[in-house]
């Protein structure tokens, strides 16, 4: 529910003040957010993340790249179809990670009603498109 309220805000606010400052204001007050949180709850025996594989941190690229797509698509296409379309890419790909056992996590095979769940995302998907 929150992703949904974040698009509303993100939509019109690209708009005003453009797509990568709509971006950056929102990771801003996100970083801000996240060092008091840090600070204060913290454990302050935590390994750093400079000891971490490079491929782990790559979460910090992706975060930006999928705000700045949903700044310049939901004014677009809408913040259901936005929705509906972020979570079918999740689930499609989430499927293959998961039946592959990448990025380290334990292997699940890829079943009938796994399949089934993603063809009704995919059918809500054109559903709500051809609304």
């Amino acid at each position: 529910m929150g992703l949904s309220v974040e698009a509303g805000l993100l939509g019109p606010l690209g708009k005003e003040i453009g797509e990568l400052w709509a971006t950056f204001s929102i990771f801003g007050v996100g970083a801000a957010l996240t060092f008091l949180l840090m600070l204060f709850f913290s454990p302050r025996n935590s390994p750093s993340f400079f000891t971490l594989p490079s491929w782990q941190l790559l979460g910090g690229v992706l975060g930006p790249a999928y705000v700045i797509i949903l700044t310049i698509t939901t004014p677009i296409i809408g913040i259901a179809m936005t929705m509906i379309g972020i979570l079918a890419g999740q689930v499609s790909k989430s499927l293959i990670i998961d039946h592959y056992g990448l990025l380290g996590t334990p292997r699940r095979k890829v079943d009938r009603k796994r399949i089934l769940a993603l063809i009704f995302i995919v059918a809500a998907l054109v559903l709500v498109a051809k609304a």
